[in-house]
């Protein structure tokens, strides 16, 4: 299959910049041919004004996540429908990989790779998860394990059209949290096949909303009670459904005073988020689940790009050079031209890799410091060695030619 059978939904709520952001990555796919479906809000709608004759544009006026998806499979035209967050962003060969992972017609459902904030490290890897919520890592080539499913990561799934047609679509009751993994144990309970493609990745960076801070401190956890009271009153199966909410409270209460200890919360902002997860709770017990069946709109399919873009262009140099480099990188990314750009200073400091806000791929860090978190504190390098294993590690999903030609 190729991304001219694709449709990627976008929902988007109180973040258009980041929204603007992903839809540059997503223009810079490394084949054209795929049709991008944004749900989004006011301000997001206005961000878009730059693809605007390119996109399916919906509204999104009342914050749920599922609804919203829902209305985003029911105005796509793809026979793969696939899921990235508005603050996230995909490799350039993203598409290529879940494509060529549906060329086996049993295939109904995937997911694949999410990395975090720093760009190198995975966020969420190959998981199972069971009708209490509870995610355990995986052998991605093993069986899923009896009473598990294999657990579909929100930023980065991909389903068949059937699969919507056989399952329903994303349960409304659920407005935020849980909404995939909901999805993920239907799918199972049809036993519809999924796959983990380790080659689709997505870069996920858990930007502001109105759930959460930028540096991710929790400004509610009302969602987060009312999905649970409804995922565990549909999934947990006759188990004690009492002890999973101890559990998933001791785990909010633990990551809140995580977040104390690091001086990002008060105690009285503690007890008023625990609150919040309480009255979510109590209010999920009164949500009906709706899984409702998808009704195609029959739209046309709309390719968001028609034709290729130029292979990736390296740029490199040090810290001093930077804002000259970025220039030059803005300028060819206005012709185009997807650029990916190395930053090494003369120290061991970590690096870190984002998709900047002016559309172009940057990787910085020193010269002798790790990328991969595994890798030695320190390893001495030339500054063209460096550049010749960076370019090498990451050629496979960013689309570059490696040093010495293709392996």
């Amino acid at each position: 299959m190729t991304p001219a059978d694709l449709s990627v939904v976008v929902v988007s709520a109180g973040r258009p910049e980041a929204l603007h952001r992903c839809l540059l990555g997503l223009s810079q796919l490394a084949h054209a041919g795929c049709e991008v479906v944004v749900v989004a809000d006011e301000a997001g709608r206005g961000a878009v004004k730059p693809f605007w004759d390119r996109i399916k544009l919906l509204p999104q006026d009342v914050p749920n996540i599922s609804a919203a998806r829902n209305a985003g499979i029911g105005a796509a035209a793809g026979r793969i429908v696939a899921f990235v967050d508005d603050d996230a962003v995909p490799e350039p060969t993203w598409a290529d990989a879940l494509m060529n992972a549906f060329d086996d017609p049993d295939l109904m459902a995937v997911t694949g790779p999410v990395l975090g904030r720093n760009g190198i490290s995975v966020q969420w890897g190959p998981l199972v998860v069971n009708g209490l919520a509870e995610d355990l890592p995986s052998d991605p080539n093993a069986p899923v394990r009896h009473g598990f499913a294999r657990k579909l990561l929100g930023t980065n799934m991909a389903f068949r059209r059937e699969v919507f047609e056989s399952v329903g679509g994303f349960d409304e009751a659920m407005h935020f949290y849980l909404d995939d993994t909901d999805m993920a144990l239907r799918v199972a309970q049809a036993n519809l096949k999924t796959a983990w493609v380790p080659g689709a990745v997505v870069h996920h960076g858990f930007h502001a909303s109105s759930r959460r801070s930028d540096d991710r401190v929790p400004l509610s956890l009302f969602d987060i009670g009312a999905s649970t009271s409804v995922f565990l009153r549909k999934h947990a199966d006759g188990a004690d459904v009492s002890d999973a909410v101890r559990d998933m409270e001791a785990a909010q209460s633990s990551r809140l005073l995580r977040l104390a200890r690091e001086k990002k919360l008060d105690p009285d902002k503690m007890r008023a988020l625990m609150e919040s997860l309480k009255d979510g709770l109590a209010e999920g017990e009164t949500r009906q689940s709706l899984s409702p069946a998808i009704i195609d709109e029959g739209q046309p399919f709309l390719p968001f790009a028609k034709t290729d873009p130029p292979p990736p262009l390296v740029l490199s140099g040090r810290p001093f050079q930077r804002y000259r480099l970025h220039r030059e990188a803005a300028r060819h990314v206005a012709a185009g031209q997807p650029v990916s750009l190395f930053v090494f200073g003369p120290t061991p400091r970590k690096h870190k890799v984002t998709f900047t806000p002016g559309g172009w791929w940057e990787q910085s860090g020193g010269l002798f410091g790790p990328a991969d978190r595994r890798e030695p504190r320190l390893r001495m390098h030339t500054f063209r060695g460096r550049l010749s294993k960076e370019v090498r590690r990451i050629s496979a999903t960013r689309g570059l030619t490696p040093p010495g030609g293709p392996n």
